[in-house]
């Protein structure tokens, strides 16, 4: 077994030994720890998990999303994505337009009631439908907000200007190499509350040395 997988299972460990058991706005709850880190070196190789089902395609298709600065599923559900699917179809079965049956509390809803599943399953197929089909739909109903590719991309200034993170940060790796300002951030308190979800992956930040490039991601 890699060294980087070891590392997970030993963090999944320490999680279930030394956690504490956390609320959560999805009503499930969690069991946590905080301010752990792991380190992998890419030069051993891609430190993809054996040990559960990953499914890279939809890994590489939602990274791509966001460095496009797109934030509207339409993109996902081309590349047959449903990652984003359910803040999506919320903002449409809570908008005034929508006349189907009551989705209320859909996600905990659906596990629990087997009629209101089958109910559920078909108002989500209709929407995707339209997404793909209807532009104008999917531009009033596929967006999400000001979330990553927003923020990494477009991040919205006072001066009603917007900054590409991403680009720039190219730029000052291939410039200023030893510069410590070579963070992206995807936190923007004034954006959380539009956004459909708070960043998880709330910002990283490189580091040059010895023509070798490394990354630290900050995760709430």
């Amino acid at each position: 077994m890699s060294r980087s997988e070891q590392q997970y299972l030993d963090l999944c460990r320490d999680i279930l030994q030394s956690g504490n058991k956390k609320e959560d706005r999805t009503g499930t709850g969690t069991i946590s720890v905080f301010g752990r880190q792991m380190r992998f070196n890419l030069a051993e190789g891609f430190p993809l998990l054996t040990t559960k089902r990953v499914a890279f395609k939809l890994i590489a298709s939602e990274m791509l999303w966001f460095l496009k600065g797109d934030t509207n599923i339409r993109y996902l559900l081309q590349h047959n994505n449903n990652i984003w699917n359910e803040w999506a179809f919320k903002r449409w079965v809570e908008s005034a337009e929508y006349e189907g049956p009551d989705m209320t509390d859909f996600g905990r809803r659906a596990l629990a009631d087997e009629a209101f599943a089958v109910q559920y399953n078909e108002q989500m197929a209709l929407f995707k439908e339209r997404i793909l089909e209807d532009k104008a739909f999917a531009a009033a109903y596929g967006e999400l907000g000001d979330v990553y590719g927003r923020q990494w991309r477009a991040w919205k200034t006072s001066q009603g200007e917007t900054i590409d993170q991403i680009g720039d940060v190219i730029e000052m790796i291939k410039k200023t190499p030893d510069s410590r300002r070579l963070i992206v951030s995807a936190w923007n308190p004034e954006d959380v509350p539009s956004m459909a979800l708070p960043p998880c992956h709330t910002m990283f930040q490189f580091y040059v040395a010895d023509g070798k490039l490394s990354c630290q991601l900050y995760q709430r």
